[in-house]
């Protein structure tokens, strides 16, 4: 409920700070004494979008600020929804600057325009004649009956399943469109993955077989030099060996001659077993060592589809085109197992939509089942509006597809007078019967789910003293269980009030203010007897006044 409300430098008012309590509020005045400006500074709270113009002194800034007591809203979900730190005690203030920009904040957090009225839409519903428009649309027709239906829990439940099962379609569309691109890489993929596969890449050591390739491909010159080493090693007098071994008996003379020689006698001794070594690995290379054309050829050709393959695809290293055969096998497989996925998709999809229609005909059943006591109550008390004849009729019906809240159309339809013909309200009701219509649908649902708070702006405009009694006595009943505001003309609906405020105007040095005041009990009466018989109050006046507050 709204607990307060604070305005400064906003229109015709410097600054206004009022508190309201629950039950039924009547805000009252004279035409042109401020209602609206009242309406407009609570509506910039609800987030409506700012105008300088509205500033009343430019130069300062305009500020707009509600409280509101939430405990009864459950609205800690939306709360964090929004990022924002729940508190029973909720603030709402709004700022436009000088400059013209406007900032908003919730419990001194700066919030968006539209976490703003994502909030105040659970908050406060400001309701004149324009808005009953909306009586024609097919949401609130739906919100209306659905309230009724208790369906909030099965709404939630089709909503999450809705999105599974969208969710689920956009991804066997993809699944499709992928199998029509995959399709045509295919034939492709799966020869480049057998042109990999064909050369057994993971037992290709890159570096043995390009020495293999050198060793065959000069096997001549090979040999040739390993036979003009040994010559050099081992010629009989002159080789190396030899030189070394008479070298060796030299240094043997001289060797206990002290540590020096010895030293260089055992490392020419070493020498020599390294060369006598060196002289068996030659002789073993030698014996070793053959042409052979036909492994030449093998290994030139493996080179060759390894360096093309290479090329082919932008890479250096074996364990690269290792890894690009792995990425081809999966996309092989991908396309592969394609239809079995896309098969499985398809189940997933049947499942989902199984499960929706299950939980749309719940919801149709519970919609079907409220409608003729929805019916009969709003008939009821259209009768005691002074609409007598007045008939409604709900047409629920089933669709092929699924819509957001459903599977169902939704029509509301009304015949005002006998002989005539039920027809779409926006068709058949006027502006007056869409008003009192709007009034008993509000009633209806305040037996059902908590309200936000309501304001009805001069809803009972246009109507007489009997049905005005018969509305505010609706008014009232809803105030049992909710906070009511009304904004009115009337002196019988004013009457029905727990507190009553009146808004009227001043001249202060030439500027003209707007003010809104709470009337104790004795300005309750003059006031309600003004608005009975005039400025000029008689003694009629006062006691109908008396009357009708008693």
């Amino acid at each position: 409920m709204l607990t307060s409300l604070y305005i400064k430098n906003y229109a015709l008012i410097d600054e206004l700070n009022v508190s309201f309590n629950n039950g039924l509020t009547i805000i009252t005045g004279e035409t042109g004494a401020g209602k609206s400006i009242l309406l407009g500074g609570l509506s910039l709270v609800l987030g409506k979008r700012a105008d300088l113009s509205q500033v009343k002194t430019a130069e300062e800034k305009c500020i707009i600020e509600a409280a509101f007591d939430i405990a009864n809203y459950d609205l800690k979900a939306l709360f964090k929804s929004l990022d924002l730190d729940y508190d029973v005690h909720t603030i709402i203030r709004r700022e436009i600057l000088a400059s013209g920009k406007s900032r908003a904040f919730i419990n001194d957090t700066p919030v968006t325009l539209e976490s703003l009225v994502a909030l105040s839409s659970y908050l406060i519903d400001i309701h004149s004649q324009h808005q009953t428009q909306q009586l024609t649309q097919d949401d609130y027709q739906f919100k209306v009956i659905d309230a009724l239906a208790d369906n909030k829990l099965n709404l939630e439940e089709f909503s999450k399943g809705l999105s599974v099962f969208k969710k689920l379609q956009k991804a066997l569309a993809v699944l499709k469109l992928s199998k029509a691109e995959l399709i045509k890489e295919y034939d492709y993929n799966l020869f480049l993955s057998n042109e990999l596969n064909e050369i057994n890449l993971e037992k290709i050591n890159l570096e043995d077989l390009e020495n293999q390739y050198e060793e065959l491909n000069n096997v001549e010159i090979i040999g040739e030099k390993l036979s003009s080493a040994k010559a050099i090693l081992d010629a009989e007098g002159l080789g190396v060996i030899d030189q070394i071994n008479s070298a060796k008996q030299e240094l043997s003379k001289i060797a206990t001659f002290g540590k020096p020689y010895e030293s260089l006698k055992e490392r020419i001794i070493s020498v020599g077993i390294e060369l006598d070594d060196v002289l068996i690995e030659i002789d073993n290379l030698e014996d070793n060592l053959s042409t052979d054309p036909q492994e030449l050829e093998r290994i030139n050709s493996k080179l060759q589809i390894v360096n093309n393959l290479f090329q082919k695809h932008s890479v250096s290293e074996i364990e690269d085109l290792i890894t690009i055969k792995k990425d081809l096998q999966s996309k092989i497989d991908d396309t592969e197992s394609l239809d079995q996925t896309i098969l499985d998709k398809e189940q997933e999809i049947l499942k989902a939509n199984e499960k929706l229609n299950q939980i749309a005909l719940k919801i149709s059943k519970n919609r079907k089942k409220v409608i003729p006591v929805f019916v009969s109550k709003l008939e009821a008390i259209l009768s005691d509006l002074g609409m007598p004849n007045a008939k409604f009729k709900v047409e629920l019906e089933p669709t092929d597809q699924f819509v957001k809240n459903g599977k169902d159309s939704l029509q509301f339809l009304f015949m005002a007078n006998k002989g005539s013909s039920f027809n779409e309200l926006k068709k058949s009701a006027s502006g007056g019967e869409l008003s009192r219509i709007m009034l008993a649908i509000k009633s209806v649902l305040a037996e059902y789910i908590q309200l936000p708070s309501i304001m009805f702006d001069e809803i009972d405009t246009g109507v007489s003293g009997e049905i005005s009694n018969k509305m505010g006595d609706i008014m009232k009943q809803m105030s049992s269980s909710m906070q009511v505001f009304s904004i009115t003309h009337l002196p019988q609906i004013a009457a029905k009030g727990n507190s009553h405020f009146k808004v009227f105007k001043t001249d202060i040095d030439d500027i003209t203010h707007t003010q809104l005041k709470k009337l104790n009990e004795d300005e309750r009466i003059v006031e309600v007897a003004q608005m009975l018989g005039g400025l000029t109050i008689t003694d009629s006046a006062m006691a109908h006044a008396k009357q009708l507050l008693n």
